[in-house]
């Protein structure tokens, strides 16, 4: 069964070495066929948000999604950001004349005909984003339901395949693209940034997620949030951890993502850094956080099930 690691920042758990942790993570890594993450019973569509840019979202989605994958499960990752920084990464083409989001969005084009496999990792798959999705936000102002279209498209999609994860990467905005986002999601995953600024921004992320539950979707929730760019060295960063923690302790993963120069490279390569170099200290952190997402995901459905009897 597949153990969700603690951070480096966390004491270990008892009888656990740290030569006995860094061979648990090289065995994951070189064979992740032999450490499948579970699978959720019930499909989990997470909105990846903060209207703060630079805090990691769309390499967090795409480094996550890279991880589930590589060990036995399903992703579907939705670029929604104009730049198409996660299509990069996922080395997906998003010129302007690849059909992209923003097909789904405006024209009313299907799912299948839009997401494409990513090339270097099986079973992950990729809703690519172009720099028409710019424009996206002046021409759904006029649209019947315009919060809707991306939720009525997915569910569309997700009736006929057996995906387990979607991971939506938002733009750094809380326009109607992010709405769009948070309507059709059931989960919120929060990427913060261990710096003080990042914690101004997240009450009136918080108050956006409570009018849209209020109005257009009861059952959003924040379940999910990930430190990231955590410096050991500095107390700055302990103490943004230790604030975060206080305030959200279900929420917060123990695993933080450090500083990587190799996460940073990977997308130039069109890869993740999962890919590119699974054996670099964020590529071990975010494989040690998916780990968790997919622990969480499993029990929380199987308590579900539980309760239901």
């Amino acid at each position: 069964m597949y153990r969700a690691d603690v951070s480096r920042e966390t004491s270990p758990q008892p009888g656990w070495t740290p030569i006995a942790e860094e061979a648990a993570r090289a065995a994951r890594v070189l064979h992740p066929d032999r450490h499948r993450m579970p699978r959720p019973s019930r499909r989990r569509i997470l909105t990846v948000a903060n209207q703060k840019g630079g805090v990691g979202k769309t390499t967090s989605t795409v480094n996550l999604a890279a991880a589930l994958a590589l060990h036995g499960i399903r992703v579907l990752v939705i670029d929604l950001d104009p730049q198409g920084n996660a299509s990069t990464a996922l080395g997906v083409d998003h010129h302007a004349e690849v059909p992209s989001v923003y097909d789904v969005l405006v024209d009313g084009k299907a799912f299948a005909e839009v997401i494409v496999p990513c090339p270097t990792v099986e079973g992950l798959f990729c809703a690519p984003a172009t720099i028409d999705l710019a424009g996206a936000e002046i021409e759904l102002v006029s649209m019947v339901a315009r919060e809707m279209r991306l939720g009525r498209a997915l569910n569309d999609h997700l009736a006929t395949t057996d995906l387990d994860y979607v991971l939506i990467d938002c733009p750094p905005s809380l326009g109607l693209l992010t709405i769009n986002a948070f309507v059709a999601a059931s989960e919120v995953f929060i990427p913060i940034q261990c710096e003080y600024y990042a914690l101004e921004g997240l009450s009136q992320l918080l108050k956006n997620i409570e009018l849209i539950r209020g109005h257009l979707n009861p059952g959003l929730h924040v379940s999910t949030i990930l430190l990231t760019m955590y410096d050991g060295r500095t107390r700055l960063s302990s103490q943004v951890a230790d604030e975060v923690r206080s305030h959200f302790p279900d929420q917060v993963l123990r695993t933080s993502v450090p500083r990587s120069v190799r996460v940073s490279e990977a997308p130039s390569f069109g890869e993740t850094v999962m890919t590119y170099d699974p054996t670099s200290s964020g590529a071990l952190s975010y494989l040690e956080a998916a780990g968790e997402l997919a622990v969480r995901g499993a029990a929380t459905t199987s308590a579900a099930k539980e309760g239901a009897r």
